[in-house]
């Protein structure tokens, strides 16, 4: 049992991991044993696969070779290394947008029925910034917008639109740097052919480089992304939920959604409320239909409808493993390859979406926006005629679920704070201002078997709302908190210090803020930016008394983010393993000093959540300092 409790602090993940070993069936776990130990030289950045001349190895003890066959050295082979990563990243989320965006664009053409403007509002305010006349019918503001968005992604000269939300100091240190990203898939394209063997040689431009390509994502491909979910899907507003494996349901026809892209998804929301399809499910014997989520995709439905969520990233193996989950459809992202054995050992149903995300032997059922719906209610009967397959002595479902509030945005936070008609950052700024709250920090990011499941996350975040910082939350990050009850308004009582307590005792919030899925982390930039622009608070993003952190990564996406909230003049810690360039003392001391004269954020690496903590509270004291703000109230 110890062992079990050393992998994970939830119960649940704990009892179903019992089950597992029981069970003889495998999961990330053991097989991160298995590969036991790790390779050193990749850990530390220090091997080279770009050309067949390699794979070469720099020996970090200086002892044998110290540059590979090319000349590369330590500095740039690390350098490139970690910028390909990042070009990984910024692809995944931007393709995302990319995807959303082409929804749009066959809604204008009329080939997309199933799907309709949810957020007028949103969708002229967005017209306006891209300078489309809004005083026409709304096919033709769709038709516009989606072409000028599309065209976000091949642009080859001056910048992206979204560049313009920034505070103009930010606008001004890029344009210094020569970081303004031009079309997002130039960007990406840049770096990939910078860290072509034989181009790019020098550490410190390969990071350059590698800020504007993370740029193009945070402030385009992202941003893209979340704005239109909104405007087609529907803007999310504050929704109660439920969290953790005990949503599913024994007597159920249990769905499982999992991924990151919600245009599919959505549909399956609805279908999973057909009449017919559950007239169906309660004739094999169901008393119904229960949709859950897994992952970023779980984040879109629960902040839009309210769905449960069965789980984060390290949770996915875990929920076919309690023996009721009939079908588990994934689309892109995140998702293990393992799943499918781990099927293979239930009357689960694998089935795969994306044509970029194939899975040999697993059931594929492509989804296209044209018949999203025919497509959604497809997997759902799947599911319903599976549901007699099902060994019930085998179903073990934890009891643990957990209430959350989901569906902040900046938008709702804007209403909330000043009310509705007089919606205003004015009360934050003027909390932060005053010293009853300390500062804000975003907490983002995967889960990582390196690591004791959500401990890093949750330690880390009961530590900064217990000193009055508010902490906004995305992806799995925000998963793992709601599963140890820090995402209702009652959690304030709990865990936040006097000056959190009251403010969100005033206005009936968590003093944690669900955002959504990983992609809105476009959502913590522009709300960043409207706060600067609120006034008080210095004239740039890094002014702020804020922070950000990713404790448990594992994603190349993350790596992405990461760069483009340092990018954004932000203060950025990693937990779990640090960058794999710690083999290169140049690049390493460049990313966690040198940077912040060029750009106003740098990295920080730190393997403890108390003293991540400890280093993100240092660090917005000293911010509220130089903007000579009034000591913190309860400190």
């Amino acid at each position: 049992m110890e062992e079990i409790k050393a992998k994970s602090i939830d119960q649940a993940t704990q009892e179903i991991l019992r089950k597992a070993k029981e069970e003889n069936i495998k999961t990330a776990w053991e097989r991160l044993e298995a590969q036991q130990p790790q390779c050193g030289f990749g850990q530390l950045g220090l091997c080279c696969t770009i050309c067949n001349m390699g794979p070469c190895r720099i020996d970090p003890f200086g002892e044998g070779a110290q540059m590979g066959v090319c000349g590369a050295n330590q500095d740039t082979i690390a350098a490139r290394n970690l910028a390909r990563k990042i070009a990984a990243g910024a692809a995944a989320h931007s393709d995302h947008g990319r995807d959303v965006a082409e929804t749009l664009s066959l809604m204008a053409k009329g080939q997309a029925h199933d799907y309709a403007i949810l957020d007028i509002e949103k969708l002229k305010a967005l017209a306006e910034e891209f300078d489309i006349d809004t005083h026409r019918n709304e096919k033709e503001i769709v038709q516009e917008l989606a072409r000028k968005l599309l065209a976000e992604f091949g642009r080859q000269e001056a910048e992206l639109v979204f560049l313009t939300r920034a505070p103009k100091k930010r606008q001004a240190i890029w344009k210094k740097l020569g970081i303004l990203p031009r079309g997002i898939d130039r960007e990406i394209v840049e770096l990939l052919h910078t860290t072509n063997m034989g181009v790019d040689n020098d550490y410190r431009n390969l990071i350059t480089t590698s800020l504007c390509c993370a740029l193009s994502d945070g402030w385009g491909g992202s941003m893209v992304a979340t704005e239109l979910q909104d405007i087609i899907l529907g803007s999310p507003q504050p929704v109660r939920g439920k969290v953790n494996l005990g949503v599913l349901k024994k007597d159920y026809v249990n769905v499982v959604v999992h991924g990151h892209e919600p245009i599919l998804s959505e549909m399956a929301v609805k279908a999973s409320q057909d009449a017919e399809l559950i007239k169906l499910a309660k004739s094999k014997g169901a008393q119904g239909i229960n949709l859950a989520g897994i992952c970023c995709t779980a984040n879109e439905v629960l902040m839009r409808h309210g769905i449960p969520v069965a789980g984060n990233f390290l949770q996915q193996e875990l929920a076919i493993i309690t023996g009721a989950v009939e079908v588990m459809m994934v689309d892109a992202q995140c998702i293990m390859p393992a799943l499918k054995e781990v099927a293979s050992c239930f009357h689960t149903k694998l089935i795969t979406t994306n044509p970029k995300a194939r899975f040999p032997g697993v059931i594929h059922i492509e989804f296209h926006p044209e018949k999203a719906y025919e497509v959604a209610k497809e997997i759902i009967k799947l599911a319903i005629e599976n549901f007699s397959n099902r060994d019930k002595d085998r179903v073990d479902i934890p009891k643990q679920e957990v209430d959350l509030v989901s569906g902040f945005t900046k938008e709702i936070i804007f209403q909330i704070l000043g009310g509705r008609y007089r919606a205003s950052y004015k009360p934050l700024n003027e909390a932060i201002i005053s010293g009853r709250l300390r500062g804000v920090a975003g907490v983002v990011g995967c889960n990582n078997p390196k690591q004791t499941h959500d401990y890093f996350h949750t330690t880390l975040v009961k530590e900064l709302i217990k000193n009055d910082v508010l902490v906004l939350q995305t992806g799995c990050s925000a998963i793992a908190s709601a599963k140890q009850g820090l995402l209702i308004p009652e959690a304030a009582e709990a865990y936040a210090g006097k000056g959190l307590k009251e403010i969100c005792e005033a206005v009936g919030i968590p003093p944690v803020l669900h955002l959504g899925s990983c992609v809105d982390n476009s959502r913590i930039l522009t709300a960043a930016s409207q706060i600067i622009a609120e006034g008080g608070l210095g004239e740039d993003l890094s002014d702020l008394p804020a922070a950000g952190c990713a404790p448990e990564w594992m994603s190349e996406k993350a790596l992405a983010i990461g760069f483009y909230f340092v990018a954004s003049g932000i203060y950025t810690i990693f937990g779990a393993s640090p960058f794999p360039i710690l083999g290169s003392k140049n690049l390493t001391d460049y990313l966690t000093s040198g940077l912040e004269q060029l750009i106003g954020g740098r990295f920080e690496f730190c393997a403890d959540p108390l003293k991540m903590a400890r280093l993100m509270l240092e660090h917005i004291d000293k911010k509220r300092q130089a903007l000579n703000l009034r000591p913190v109230m309860y400190a």
